[in-house]
């Protein structure tokens, strides 16, 4: 008998939602890190894996892109949630042709996305045809024969897209954009489209390169930091450590955010005897708790604040900015009601922020999705890029932009090809290397990829590793969308929600993941990632792989290539799915940076790749070869009474759309996820009480005269200290929320950090 819970299984009254504690990150997660191992892998193989990861011969860890440390490494270099989502990865539980027998497909529809995850690694291909009830069994070159015979079909190669997501290889990555771009598309949104395409856009016009401009040992020369927007003791809990080094250093650390988040607070750090019987380190100096979207007005004003005490490096900014003289016309004029209404702040605390910048000679801006989840996001970020330059905090050890990455290699998957709109050097480079044919029309992101599913111009989608439907907007219209293609193919390690919500015929490609080894025809092989700071390293599983009937990622893409490409194609597909370091060698010649691959990456800590602004304080990728400052009209976010501002993130047990357990530890919450975070004044004018059940209904204006709404039933009330005006809840419960057509001005970014919403009371 199936004794499994259906996918209503939590009962939401039952909820227990303690008290908000104070929680010091750090501790509590090794007990929680060594059970779950225990219980998904066993003793033995708990050891092995936790001793191999993210050292040097060893394997990256599956989860954040918070870079290593060069130079000595810890004997446990890995968090809680790394240690979960290695759980998980290595686990013993199976999923194979048995599982999909017993389970017709309008069951595992009704489960939960925590159901789903829990039942094991996939052990075989298979497929559910048109019309069928169940997933059965399919022979690998019979998979790829399908998916081949339905791209030869489509009408235009656009009419197919090739999602991937950041835990893929730089090999895979490379491989897999060089055979879509030779079957004649660029239709290749990712991860990114979602989460930190904000930061990129934004810093590409302001420092001309999209990515951060620090390194991990910056963190101990800085005298300030400040963290935006972003989660670090749940979301990159490794980054603690070095905010913790830090502060031994005699750096101040300031916290923006609208909820008070443990790890920021204080930090027990379980690698050293400080940590196991002290009190922990008290992290932030300062919490300045924002109304969500009001860190552009925020950074405006301590930019008027640092132009009007002349608190500027003239030096920097003469000589390596442009803009500087508008940037200021517009600051200078800033409306000081638009900044309290936007922020939510007292003045005291906006100056006292600008008193710490004007006074600190090296300061580091981080952020994540806090910030990029917003109309006016790349507003925001060129915001905290413009008081970066006023104090000229590029190009100089301690300081520098960096926007925290979240998932391992999605900065690698860039670098590598992974992107819609390539820059014509990278295209013009393939086609030399390669003797091809690249088409040079931009593709789908993400949101346009939905657009084109749900409107008929694309008919197959394909996605390397991910879960789609969980991670993207507006899921009754993605779900709609994702049925109506003739075939939707998966290339993951478990079930999730996206093989459930399918297209008319559904392949499911089981993958090896990075904890296992990887023996090919010349040997075993190794892959490389890339950091969120730009560093490219070796990982190495050496776990025995789930299955024998598994292949790698560069396998898959490669037996895919010979299938839909045929065998007179100019591409060795072959060759490289024999040996990686020949896919290596290619990438060196077309990749900026990546000259040396194969020697350089062999060494003990990898290498890092060039960064103009960062090693030089040289501007090249801007169209005047200098920095840019920008004038940007002033965003504040403004709701109708009655109504609040939502924003979807992640409980602390759960990394992106996988779902580790129910509670989330720092926030007092036990065993459910269908709860709404609301502070006690706000539910004193909703007249609404803590624990209460309401339905949560976003408003969209979809016309002039018009309000679109979409709900999301049955959430547990939960009194919070979150900013006043607004509220939280997690994803993907809550995506359902935020419509398609709601993205970011020039990213394309869903809005999910700022959805006005209303509380509707349920009679329990």
């Amino acid at each position: 008998m199936d004794r499994n819970p259906p996918r209503q299984d939590i009962d939401e009254s039952q909820l227990d939602v303690s008290e908000p504690k104070r929680w010091a990150a750090g501790i509590p997660g090794v007990a929680v890190s060594v059970k779950r191992g225990v219980e998904q892998m066993g003793v033995a193989r708990t050891a092995t894996t936790l001793r191999l990861l993210n050292q040097r011969e060893g394997f990256d860890c599956p989860g954040c892109a918070w870079p290593e440390p060069q130079g000595h490494r810890k004997l446990a270099e890995f968090c809680e949630n790394g240690a979960k989502a290695v759980a998980e990865e290595a686990t013993r539980r199976r999923v194979g042709p048995e599982f999909f027998a017993a389970h017709p497909i309008a069951e595992l529809a009704g489960r939960t996305d925590y159901w789903l995850g829990q039942q094991g690694r996939i052990t075989e291909p298979v497929v559910l045809r048109e019309g069928a009830t169940h997933y059965e069994p399919i022979e690998w070159q019979d998979a790829f024969s399908l998916i081949a015979s339905h791209l030869d079909g489509l009408a235009s190669p656009d009419e197919a897209v090739f999602y991937t997501s950041g835990r893929t290889s730089n090999e895979a990555a490379f491989l897999y954009q060089l055979l879509v771009r030779s079957f004649g598309t660029n239709n290749l949104p990712d991860c990114s489209n979602m989460c930190h395409e904000s930061s990129g856009a934004a810093l590409s016009e302001t420092t001309g390169i999209g990515k951060g401009s620090v390194s991990i040992d910056d963190f101990g020369r800085a005298d300030l930091i400040v963290v935006v927007g972003q989660n670090p003791g749940t979301n990159h809990p490794r980054m603690l450590s070095a905010l913790e080094e830090a502060k031994r250093n005699g750096a101040r650390i300031v916290a923006v955010n609208p909820l008070p988040e443990a790890g920021l607070m204080r930090f027990k750090n379980p690698q050293n005897v400080r940590g196991l019987v002290g009190a922990g380190t008290k992290l932030a100096d300062e919490f300045l708790q924002i109304r969500l979207g009001g860190d552009q007005a925020l950074f405006q004003a301590v930019g008027n604040l640092l132009l009007s005490w002349d608190a500027v490096d003239t030096g920097f900014v003469e000589g390596f900015t442009n803009g500087f003289a508008e940037y200021a016309d517009h600051v200078r004029r800033l409306d000081w009601e638009s900044v309290d209404a936007a922020t939510g702040l007292p003045r005291a605390q906006v100056e006292l922020l600008a008193r710490m910048l004007a006074d600190s000679q090296r300061t580091i801006f981080c952020w994540a999705m806090g910030l990029t989840q917003h109309k006016h996001s790349v507003p925001t970020i060129r915001e905290i890029a413009n008081v970066a330059l006023l104090r000229g905090m590029i190009g100089k050890p301690g300081a520098g932009l960096c926007p925290v990455r979240g998932h391992s290699n999605v900065q690698g998957d860039r670098t590598m090809g992974i992107w819609e709109k390539m820059p014509e050097k990278f295209l013009s480079a393939l086609e030399s290397e390669f003797g091809i044919d690249v088409p040079r029309k931009s593709g789908f992101d993400t949101v346009a990829s939905i657009r084109a599913m749900r409107d008929g111009a694309a008919k197959v989608f394909f996605a390397v590793g991910g879960n789609f439907v969980a991670a993207t907007p507006d899921t009754a219209v993605t779900e709609a969308a994702m049925r109506k293609l003739d075939l939707t193919v998966h290339v993951s390690t478990k079930l999730n929600r996206s093989h459930v919500v399918h297209g008319r015929t559904a392949l499911i490609l089981p993958t090896l993941g990075r904890t296992e080894s990887d023996l090919q025809h010349t040997g075993e092989q190794f892959v490389t990632v890339e950091d969120s700071m730009s560093v490219v390293h070796r990982s190495r599983g050496r776990l025995e792989p789930a299955s024998d009937r598994l292949l790698s990622e560069v396998s898959i893409v490669c037996r895919l290539a010979r299938a839909v490409l045929g065998p007179g194609h100019p591409v060795p597909w072959e060759d490289f799915e024999k040996d990686y370091d020949l896919i290596r060698d290619r990438i060196a010649r077309v990749v900026p940076g990546c000259q040396d691959y194969n020697e350089r990456v062999r060494r003990p800590d990898g290498f890092v790749l060039p960064h103009a602004p960062r090693d030089a304080r040289e501007f090249t990728g801007t169209r005047t070869g200098k920095a840019h400052f920008s004038a940007n009209d002033l965003t504040v976010l403004r709701v109708p009474p009655g109504r609040l501002l939502l924003q979807t993130l992640r409980s602390h047990d759960q990394y992106n759309t996988t779902i580790y357990g129910l509670d989330d530890r720092y926030r007092g919450v036990k065993d459910g996820r269908r709860v709404v975070f609301v502070s006690p004044e706000d539910l004193d004018v909703l007249d609404l009480l803590d624990g209460q059940h309401v339905d949560l209904v976003s408003e969209w204006p979809d016309d002039p005269t018009g309000v679109t709404e979409r709900r999301a039933e049955r959430f547990r009330v939960v009194a919070y200290p979150t900013a006043r005006g607004c509220a939280a809840a997690y994803f993907p419960e809550a995506n359902s929320l935020v419509p398609l057509d709601s993205t970011a001005t020039v990213s394309g970014t869903p809005t999910s950090k700022s959805i006005v919403v209303r509380l509707e009371r349920l009679d329990d």
